[in-house]
Order: C-alpha cells, then sequence, then structure tokens
C-alpha cells in the first residue's frame, strides 16, 4: 500500500535545516505549508516546489486544518501563535508537534544515519561526504544545512537508499535528538554560549551525544583538536590527521582553500572508508567538489564598473575567520584582500568579544569593514545589547586597516575605495548575505 500522504506545517520554513526537511517531505509527495517572518530564496524555492508560504507576522490561521504534523524551528519562540495553537489544539486535533530536531530525529531511527558534528566544518565536510556518496553510487537522502550545487543548488536529496547524511547541529543540543551509525566529530570550541555557559557543559553535551551512537557504530574524529581529546572516548574511533599522508594529496587536488578544509576532506575519507568506498572514488569526488553556497564561494564580477573578486562566506565564530582569511591569503597572496564582517548574534559578540578582537587585530587583509551585529530574533538578552555593538568591537581592535560602518554606506565605501582587481570577502551569518546578492545580481 502506498504511504499516507501527510499534511505537514513548517514554522520557520525559511531556515536553512528546516527548509531542508520540507523539501524532504514534498519530495516524498506530502503536503507542505510553512510560514516565515521574510520572503527569501530558499522559501521562493520551496513554493516553487509546491508548499504554501505564509510571509509576515506569524498568525495561528496560518496553520491548515486536519493537519498531521507541525514541525518548529528552534528558533521560533513558545509564545509564537502558530505554536501555541499546535500545542494547545483548540478545536484542532494535531498528531504530533516537533521542533526540527525532533522530527530529524525521527527520520535517523529510519535509516543508515551519517552524522556531521563540531563546532566548525559541519557543512563543508558534509557536502564533501555527500558527494563521495553520491559518486559511490549508494544514492543516500542527505539533509545539509547550506545549499549544493551537485544537488541542484538545493540543501536536500531524497535517495532511495538506507542512507542518511545529515549535519548534526550542537546548539541547544540538538543533537542528542539523533542516533547515528556513524558519527563525525570535526571540533569542539566555545560556541553558543548564551546556551551552554562554558566549554565544560559543551563538552559535556558532545559526550553524551556520542553515547548515542549505534552499538555497531563508527566514531570518527579529528586528533588534531585539542578539545576532542578531552573527550578521552576510546571505543569505535577511527582517527583522522592533517599528519597523515593524504593530506598532501588532499591538499594538492582540492578546489577550497585552507589547511581547514583538507582536514575537512580527511574525515570525509575516513566515512567514505568505513563505508568500503575506494579511495579512487573518493579522491576523484573531492578533486571535483568545488564549494557550498556561502562557504568561500567564489564570485568573477564587476563592481562599478571595475572587475573584483568576491567570496562570499559564513564564517560568523573567531575561528571561521581566522581560517578563511588566511585560507584567502593563500589563495591570493599578491591580491589587496578586504573583508566586510557582520557579527552575527549580539551573545556571541559579548561572550567572544576578546577573541574576535585577537583574530580580526591579526587577520591577513588590507582592510576590514564591521558592520551592525545581526539581532537573531527571540534569541537576545536585552541587557548584553546594551553592552557590545559593532562599533565597540572596532574601536577595540586598535587597528587603521579596520572600520566600523553602517550597511547603508558600505557600497558607497566601497565605490570610492576599490580599484579594480582586488578581493572582497562578504562574511557573516546573517543578511549581509544581502549585500552578496546585490554585487552578483
Amino acid at each position: 500500500m502506498p504511504a499516507q500522504r501527510l499534511k505537514i506545517h513548517f514554522i520557520g520554513i525559511g531556515g536553512i535545516g528546516v527548509s531542508a526537511l520540507a523539501k524532504y517531505y514534498l519530495k516524498k509527495g506530502n503536503e507542505v505549508s510553512g510560514s516565515d517572518l521574510v520572503s527569501s530564496e530558499i522559501t521562493q524555492a520551496l513554493k516553487k516546489m509546491g508548499a504554501k508560504i505564509f510571509i509576515g507576522e506569524h498568525r495561528a490561521e496560518n496553520i491548515p486544518e486536519k493537519v498531521n504534523l507541525v514541525i518548529y524551528s528552534p528558533a521560533v519562540n513558545f509564545s509564537n501563535p502558530e505554536l501555541e495553537k499546535a500545542i494547545n489544539g483548540g478545536s484542532v486535533s494535531f498528531r504530533k508537534v516537533l521542533s526540527y530536531p525532533q522530527a530529524l530525529g525521527e527520520l535517523t531511527k529510519e535509516y543508515f544515519t551519517v552524522a556531521v558534528s563540531g563546532t566548525h566544518g559541519k557543512s563543508t565536510t558534509t557536502a564533501m561526504i555527500g558527494l563521495i556518496l553520491i559518486k559511490a553510487g549508494l544514492d543516500p537522502t542527505i539533509i545539509l544545512g547550506t545549499k549544493m550545487k551537485e544537488l541542484g543548488n538545493s540543501n536536500c536529496r531524497v535517495g532511495r537508499s538506507k542512507y542518511l547524511l545529515i549535519e548534526a547541529d550542537e546548539h541547544f543540543a540538538s543533537f542528542l535528538n539523533y542516533w547515528p551509525n556513524i558519527i563525525v566529530l570535526t571540533t569542539i570550541e566555545e560556541d553558543h554560549l548564551d546556551y551552554y555557559k562554558n566549554l565544560n557543559n559543551i563538552l559535556k553535551a558532545f559526550k553524551e551525544y556520542v553515547s548515542r551512537l549505534q552499538k555497531e557504530g563508527v566514531l570518527i574524529i579529528n586528533k588534531d583538536d585539542r578539545n576532542i581529546k578531552r573527550l578521552k572516548i576510546k571505543n569505535h574511533i577511527v582517527n583522522y590527521s592533517l599528519k597523515q599522508k593524504e593530506a598532501k594529496e588532499l591538499k594538492r587536488i582540492l578546489k577550497v582553500p585552507g589547511n581547514h578544509n583538507v582536514s575537512n576532506a580527511l574525515a570525509a575519507l575516513s566515512v567514505a572508508r568505513a563505508l568500503k568506498i575506494s579511495d579512487k572514488v573518493s579522491f576523484r569526488a573531492l578533486a571535483q567538489y568545488t564549494h557550498s553556497w556561502r562557504r568561500f564561494e567564489i564570485h568573477k564580477v564587476k563592481f562599478n564598473g571595475k572587475k573584483i573578486t568576491l567570496v562570499s562566506d559564513y564564517g560568523h565564530h573567531p575561528t571561521e575567520i581566522m581560517v578563511t582569511l588566511k585560507a584567502a591569503r593563500e589563495k591570493y597572496p599578491e591580491k589587496k584582500i578586504f573583508c566586510v564582517f557582520q557579527p552575527h548574534q549580539y551573545q556571541r559578540t559579548y561572550y567572544l568579544f576578546k577573541d574576535f578582537v585577537r583574530v580580526i587585530k591579526g587577520a591577513p587583509v588590507d582592510g576590514m569593514i564591521i558592520t551592525d551585529i545581526y539581532d537573531v530574533a527571540g534569541r537576545e538578552e536585552k541587557s548584553i545589547k546594551k553592552r557590545v555593538s559593532a562599533e565597540k568591537l572596532a574601536r577595540a581592535i586598535k587597528r587603521k586597516q579596520t572600520i566600523y560602518l553602517p550597511k547603508k554606506e558600505i557600497l558607497n565605501y566601497l565605490k570610492k575605495n576599490l580599484k579594480g582587481g582586488e578581493v572582497l570577502i562578504i562574511m557573516g551569518a546573517g543578511d549581509i548575505y544581502n549585500l552578496t546578492l546585490h554585487l552578483t545580481t
């Protein structure tokens, strides 16, 4: 008998992870609706696929009658009128109300699941593994936290095999909902301190997450990461390291720059070996990998009548800024490099303020513009918003090449200061991406 066609509503459907799950259910033939505060290329793509999309203020009446399942983004507050209606029900009977991690966790029980986790490198490593699995003919289902060219510029692929490949996010301890057969652990570092408060709590969460590995599972870990070593895990381990012999060959063939991407590729290679995929297939796939959406995504553009190289990047943690700008300098040793950086979330900027100062002060760039902090709705503390700002960050860096500019002044500044031939990096996880769109369309 064919599977029942479900009616599913997503609250916060425009999120990169939530939208991937929405696409999964659409491709499985279900009726999908969803809401988000603003329209984006993600919501527009979902609409083209057949989803009914509500844009603007969330309203209880957006939820269809006789809906089977409501899935909400972890960023959605419980006072959200749609979520309130979903939970309390009223006159409508809901079968299930799940957060995005809970819903994805249900899927991990149905598949042989490969989960990629860690503070940095999740999206790129997942994309690399995905490409290898596709080239090896394993026909995986992929739920990705970025868009991938090889998936038709999508963040979701629905395959016919038993394999499911996902990103396992640590924020809000989301990954504790997943039950993987293979876990990749890339890095562990202080982040999301609004939730975790300190590194010890982060380590405890990762330790608990690793305990969810299936009995005959494989744990693939980055041996170069000092905090992963602190977990003191002894069973089911496969190590990878920049010191292993394959690193040199991968650095030679990879199209994406930087040792951090060599490390990501080594993690992908380790997964392939665990699945008995030949190195020949893996190396060929990794050599073909170009980039994922907003992960050192390179565009050749004409701006103000002058040719420049535009790099769009999602980096928003001090370590990500450091490795990305170092990789840019490695790739473009003779060019002038300018970076526009938008800090993401007041709380991250506040808790990691000293690290941001240290990294940006030593960044190998010719100019750095810091613009206003991206305010993540529903996740900011008012007291912290008063204590930190992009202007304070720029002043603390005390470097002539680093300035603060509000977003509306950036374009004029670039017009006056870019002479042609430069590399311009637009960096951040927030709406600074709109500047990339402006320059590439």
